[in-house]
């Protein structure tokens, strides 16, 4: 009894986790409760207790789209951060790139589960926050497809991209398809208005996110086609979150318009 009760004990207690913090809100006068997406569980709710305290040690460290080791415990719905350190390696994303990275942010709240662990995912995730972070502009866009393909097939939200979705019949490689929400992969009809890619296009979409390292190679076949692409992922997107518009995204339109 004494042994099950020690191996219980320490499974509640997690060290040297990778993650990073996605979203933090006041708890308390000096404590904070942070939504922080980890490699091996998950999107996990940690109190961090005396955090805006200025003597905290987690103060200078709990900041966003940075990676973090982390280590927590406890078994309620919203464990106790005991430790948090920065793994260094990169700088804070600025301008399109933070305001890129707060998507994504938000992409990993409203879409994943708490305790659902994404190890791929979390992948994608790193590797999306290091283009933002970089000085090569050109391929934001692309990596943020990426993900986003990634997120949705990670979250079993994306039908496979070789074959159409209702009849599962192989693509023509020259004829065009749509990816809707409640159809998945269909053919376009002319004048329906809808975004299209051609079927040898969508056959190499799939083919990058069954690589060894997908991100990388969407982000790559992602680039070549992302006027069409876009919009496509984005009313997917919007549909599974229900809204009409995230929040990051409106606000980059705001501030576009400005």
């Amino acid at each position: 009894m004494k042994r099950g009760c020690a191996a219980l004990a320490t499974s509640r207690r997690i060290s040297d986790e990778p993650a990073f913090v996605v979203h933090r809100y006041d708890w308390s006068e000096s404590s904070l409760i942070l939504e922080v997406f980890t490699r091996h569980h998950g999107r996990v709710a940690l109190v961090a207790k005396g955090a805006k305290k200025p003597s905290s040690n987690f103060r200078p460290v709990l900041l966003p789209l940075q990676p973090l080791h982390v280590a927590f415990g406890g078994d309620a719905e919203i464990r106790t951060l005991k430790g948090a350190e920065w793994v260094g390696g990169q700088v804070m994303p600025t301008g399109d790139g933070l305001l890129s990275g707060y998507y994504i942010n938000e992409l990993v709240l409203r879409m994943l589960a708490r305790d659902d662990p994404h190890p791929g995912l979390f992948d994608a995730y790193t590797s999306t926050v290091q283009v933002l972070a970089s000085e090569h502009g050109e391929a934001l866009q692309p990596a943020l497809r990426a993900f986003e393909l990634v997120l949705l097939r990670e979250t079993g939200l994306l039908p496979v991209l070789d074959m159409q979705t209702l009849s599962l019949e192989p693509l023509d490689a020259r004829a065009r398809y749509s990816l809707v929400p409640e159809g998945g992969l269909v053919q376009a009809r002319e004048g329906d208005g809808r975004a299209t890619l051609e079927g040898a296009q969508w056959q190499a979409l799939q083919g990058a996110l069954d690589a060894p390292v997908p991100f990388s190679a969407t982000l790559r076949q992602a680039a070549a086609v992302m006027a069409e692409l876009k919009p496509q992922l984005r009313t997917l997107l919007h549909y599974h979150c229900g809204v009409a518009t995230l929040r990051t995204r409106q606000m980059m339109m705001d501030l576009q318009s400005l």
